[in-house]
């Protein structure tokens, strides 16, 4: 199976967000231990989800499970058995903003700096699930979204209705 992983899954596993239940934070654990052992992670060409990891993880000194998911990725991002990196186009009139995001009215509110999880997904030929952990706001466009061929897997989705 491969999967998109929103940065808030890695953070949960590493036990830094206050609205993750103990559940929540195991069921990231646990989806990041399967990917890293038997499953493929999809990401961009241009480095902006490893950006986002980057600037929220920590690949040095003692990991928790989201850092070492971070230098597992940065490790294997060439190895397209483990890590497929697809091409998304930013348009002109936004840098958070891509030709692969979907053109819907409906999803003009969605939160820019998440737009290039949806983009890679739809530019994979797969469309691969996006995990999502506890990020309240995904929980609006689910439906938009899947119109549009994204699926959006809500690990903990009793956690992200606090929010």
């Amino acid at each position: 199976m491969k999967y998109v992983v929103d940065t808030n899954v890695p953070v949960v596993a590493n036990g830094k967000s206050k609205q993750a239940s103990p559940k929540c934070v195991i069921a990231c654990v646990e989806i990041i231990h399967k990917i890293t052992n038997s499953e493929t992670i999809v990401i961009d060409d241009q480095w902006l989800i490893l950006n986002e990891y980057s600037n929220k993880l920590n690949q040095k000194g003692q990991p928790g499970v989201g850092d070492a998911f971070l230098k597992w990725i940065l490790t294997n991002n060439r190895n397209p058995l483990l890590c497929e990196q697809v091409k998304i186009t930013p348009t002109h009139s936004h840098k958070d903003n891509f030709k692969e995001f979907p053109n819907d009215q409906r999803l003009k509110k969605f939160d820019p700096s998440d737009r290039k999880f949806v983009a890679v997904a739809r530019a994979h030929r797969e469309h691969p699930p996006i995990l999502q952990a506890v990020d309240a706001k995904w929980w609006n466009f689910r439906e938009i979204l899947s119109e549009h061929s994204v699926t959006v897997q809500f690990l903990c989705p009793l956690d992200h209705k606090k929010n």
